[in-house]
C-alpha cells in the first residue's frame, strides 16, 4: 500500500498525462454542469424564496425531494431520454461528455435552487421590510434581498459542485466510462481499482480529496463570514 501511495504521488508530481487528462475532463464536466445549474437554479430559488411560503409549498416539497434524488435514478432517466429509442435519441448524445453534463446538471439544479430559496427566505422578510421602509420599489427590493443573501447563494453553488464532482453512478450510466472521452475521476477510480492498478486509482483519489477539501473550505469560509456578519 505504501508503495502504491508513493507511486501515486509520483504520477501527480510528474504530471502524468493520463491522470491529468481525467482530472481536466472531470473539472470541465462538473464545472459546466454547476454553471448551468446556477444560471437556472439561482433565479428559480430567488423567485420561490421571495414568494410567501404558503404559495410555494407544493413546489418547495418537490424541490426538497429532488435535492435527495439518487444519482442512479437521475442517470436512468437521462439514459432513457438519450438512448436511440428515447425521445432525444436523434441527438446522439449518449456516451458523450454532454450527456454527463446533463446528468450532473439534473443533480445540481435542485440543490442550488433549494438552498438559494432557503437562504433568501431566512432573511428575506427583514430585508424586504427595511427596503420598503426606505422607499425601494418592487424590483429594487427583490434585488436587495438577493444581494444580501449572496453568501447563502454562493454556498448553494459550492454545495452543488461538491455533490456532482464526487458522483459516479449517473455519469457512468450516461457516459459509458470511455477512455479519453468520458472517463472522469470517480469512474476511473472504480475501473482502475478493478484492474488492480492501484497507483492511478490512488493518485486520482488524492486529487479528488484535495478538490473536495478546497470546495468544503470555500463553503466553510463563506458560511463563517455570514455568521460573522458579512452580508
Amino acid at each position: 500500500m505504501l508503495q502504491g501511495i508513493a507511486e501515486a504521488f509520483y504520477l501527480i508530481l510528474t504530471f502524468d498525462p493520463k491522470l491529468w487528462e481525467i482530472v481536466l475532463l472531470s473539472m470541465t464536466v462538473s464545472g459546466l454542469a454547476v454553471v448551468l445549474g446556477a444560471l437556472v437554479g439561482i433565479p428559480l430559488g430567488a423567485y420561490l424564496g421571495l414568494k410567501p411560503e404558503r404559495q410555494t409549498r407544493l413546489v418547495s416539497k418537490l424541490l426538497y425531494t429532488l435535492m435527495g434524488l439518487p444519482p442512479v435514478v437521475a442517470g436512468l432517466i437521462i439514459y432513457l431520454l438519450l438512448s436511440r429509442s428515447g425521445p432525444l435519441g436523434v441527438l446522439e448524445l449518449l456516451y458523450t461528455p454532454t450527456a454527463m453534463i446533463i446528468a450532473q446538471f439534473v443533480l445540481a439544479l435542485p440543490i442550488i435552487a433549494g438552498l438559494t430559496m432557503i437562504g433568501i427566505r431566512s432573511r428575506g422578510q427583514e430585508v424586504q421590510e427595511t427596503a420598503r421602509t426606505l422607499g425601494a420599489g418592487r424590483f429594487l427590493t427583490a434585488w436587495t434581498v438577493v444581494r444580501e443573501s449572496r453568501i447563502a447563494i454562493f454556498g448553494a453553488v459550492i454545495t452543488g459542485l461538491g455533490r456532482v464532482i464526487a458522483e459516479v453512478g449517473a455519469v457512468m450510466m450516461v457516459g459509458g466510462n470511455i477512455e479519453g472521452v468520458t472517463r472522469v475521476m470517480t469512474t476511473a477510480i472504480v475501473l482502475e481499482t478493478g484492474r488492480r492498478n492501484f497507483e492511478l486509482a490512488l493518485g486520482l483519489g488524492m486529487v479528488l480529496l484535495v478538490l473536495s477539501f478546497i470546495i468544503n473550505s470555500l463553503l466553510y469560509n463563506f458560511q463563517g463570514g455570514g455568521r460573522n456578519g458579512g452580508g
